[in-house]
């Protein structure tokens, strides 16, 4: 039986996504790895992928788990890991979970989401489901990172977002085949405050047999007072936000929106005994 479109998307991503220059190249490493450094605890990356930022997280001597929906993502993320020293293997713990729905039975110091990843989650509801799992996850005064694309007209409804923009030029991965990637708008909602996108893979085969994988990706935006008031309800203070990964202030061109939150109150919701007895001894 031959693999669904998804799927083969998604497999596709996952050999392809160490190569894209944008993700590899992508300056934000440094950014995450001082803030777990700082940070009063271990560290809970959500959407960690194949390590892009964990497993150099780890390296820099930092205690990490990371949760991500996808299996073939963590097992990249695994293969990588056991090429890595012993002592980089132990302070890192791999998770396969949704992060609008989890519960791991332990607390954190920090917790990420790297790479506009909060906005894949579509709904109101998502959102707040997530913000609350973080909540309970994180130890007094912990803090929760949250990597954003600003919003712009481009962003909004722009129809010049139609047109394909190139994400990756064609590049050899370690089987040979080259791989492009390119990436477009497919339709907007902005009553609803997402978009759909396509990420679309072309594929040339060592035979010379070319194939074209489409996926559509939906991504929500989140204007800052949005996030702010999001964030309020599910315990957290807005502490600071950045329009890059050098903390600049964010300008009217910043192409980032960083907001680093600090919990400031228990959220609602079931809590096991176990996190409740760490949270005690965190306070104390």
């Amino acid at each position: 039986m031959s693999s669904s479109p998804a799927n083969r998307y998604e497999r596709l991503l996952c050999e392809f996504y160490d190569y894209i220059p944008r993700c590899v190249a992508r300056p934000d490493r440094k950014f995450f790895i001082g803030y777990a450094r700082a940070a009063q605890g271990p560290t809970l990356e959500l959407g960690c992928g194949t390590g892009r930022i964990l497993i150099p997280t780890a390296a820099a001597g930092c205690t990490v788990v990371g949760l991500d929906l996808s299996r073939p993502m963590l097992k990249k993320c695994r293969e990588k890991l056991r090429r890595q020293p012993k002592r980089v293997r132990q302070r890192a713990r791999l998770v396969l979970g949704n992060m609008a729905a989890f519960n791991l039975d332990q607390t954190f110091g920090l917790v990420t989401i790297p790479y506009r990843g909060f906005q894949h989650l579509l709904t109101r509801r998502e959102q707040l489901s997530c913000l609350r799992c973080v909540n309970r996850h994180l130890f007094p005064k912990g803090k929760l990172i949250l990597d954003l694309f600003p919003i712009s007209p481009a962003v909004m409804g722009d129809p010049r977002a139609l047109q394909e923009e190139e994400v990756s030029p064609e590049v050899k991965v370690a089987d040979g085949r080259r791989i492009r990637m390119t990436m477009r708008a497919s339709a907007f909602h902005p009553r609803q405050h997402f978009n759909d996108y396509e990420t679309i893979f072309y594929v040339r085969h060592l035979g010379g047999r070319k194939q074209r994988v489409v996926q559509k990706l939906p991504l929500r935006y989140l204007f800052r007072a949005e996030a702010e008031q999001l964030l309020r309800r599910c315990g957290f203070r807005m502490a600071s936000v950045f329009g890059s990964f050098e903390k600049e202030q964010p300008k009217k061109n910043s192409r980032h929106m960083l907001i680093i939150a600090e919990k400031v109150r228990e959220c609602a919701g079931r809590t096991s005994n176990r996190m409740k007895r760490k949270r005690r001894r965190a306070a104390s």
